[in-house]
């Protein structure tokens, strides 16, 4: 490990990028449209993120005429959206060039502003030069007339056929709860691929049709998914007094046939004009790691402290 290098390449299918690498692990994310953060993974190693080289997860109808029309792909990698989830709002198809400047540790991503929305996104990849870990900064800007109310929503599209990690909240809240848990109308709670530990919630993405969610206040502030003998790790905030979307979480996971979602949320608020929100996450990755059995939670901990200092 050792110095950073920034330069435009292009990236299989997906034509223009930008390439931040330091030697050992390399970030790819997409300038021809997106922005997609579309590849994190180690030289030479398989990437941790979802490629939709298949144009298999899109969405497109009369729900997009407000916004010209257009077809909004999921490409794979890791966006930036806003909570709570509404079509075409969420959805704005995010399909022209994206604007981009190097910086001594990375690079910032600036799309066109969303013209129906009136929102300016932008996304800043910082990497660490020496242990490859990964900062990245998501920006929402109202440049609207009026105040609107959303939250950052930060989602890391995962390559199949990995398994997730997600810690319970520990907190004593003496006599009142300290745990919610938000299901989707299609969320079956005995669904195949969940185990609800006493420590964990783990997820394995399989081949299985129907969709999974949930959504967790994630106290914690960190997700996992491991995938072969790499560990992925997501860290992101969580404020015991903010308001979070989708009835108050920082967090959600979703999966389905073809990939598994990892989703930090920011603070749910009334965001004024030219008022900016940030939101930031940073990742790391861990080689030669193998995931226990799911029912050894005390044996998870253990390798995950190695990883995060605490489990």
């Amino acid at each position: 490990m050792g110095s950073i290098t920034v330069r435009q390449i292009d990236y299989d299918m997906w034509g223009a990028c930008v390439q931040v690498t330091n030697g050992t692990v390399e970030l790819v994310a997409t300038i021809d449209k997106g922005p997609r953060i579309i590849r994190y993974g180690f030289i030479g190693g398989a990437n941790m993120f979802f490629e939709d080289k298949k144009d298999v997860i899109s969405s497109f109808g009369e729900a997009f005429e407000p916004v010209g029309g257009g077809k909004w792909h999921i490409y794979g990698g890791h966006r930036l959206w806003t909570s709570p989830e509404s079509i075409p709002r969420t959805t704005y198809p995010d399909n022209e060039p994206v604007a981009w400047r190097a910086t001594e540790q990375g690079v910032v991503l600036t799309p066109p502003a969303e013209r129906w929305n009136q929102l300016q996104k932008e996304i800043e990849i910082v990497l660490d030069a020496e242990n490859g870990g990964v900062t990245v900064h998501h920006r929402v800007t109202n440049q609207g007339p009026w105040g609107a109310e959303f939250a950052p929503w930060a989602l890391s599209v995962m390559a199949p056929g990995g398994t997730a990690i997600v810690p319970q909240a520990t907190r004593d809240a003496g006599v009142l709860p300290n745990r919610a848990i938000s299901l989707w109308s299609y969320t079956k709670m005995n669904d195949e691929r969940v185990t609800w530990g006493e420590r964990f919630i783990v997820l394995k993405q399989s081949d299985v049709r129907h969709p999974f969610k949930i959504g967790t206040n994630n106290e914690a502030g960190w997700a996992a998914y491991n995938l072969g003998d790499t560990l992925f790790v997501k860290t992101f905030p969580y404020e015991l007094e903010a308001k979070y979307p989708d009835n108050g979480v920082n967090f959600e996971i979703y999966t389905n046939e073809h990939i598994l979602e990892l989703e930090s949320l920011g603070e749910l608020k009334t965001v004024k004009p030219g008022e900016t929100v940030s939101h930031t996450e940073t990742w790391k990755l861990s080689g030669n790691f193998e995931l226990p059995a799911v029912a050894d939670e005390a044996e998870i901990a253990k390798r995950l402290n190695a990883i995060l200092g605490s489990a």
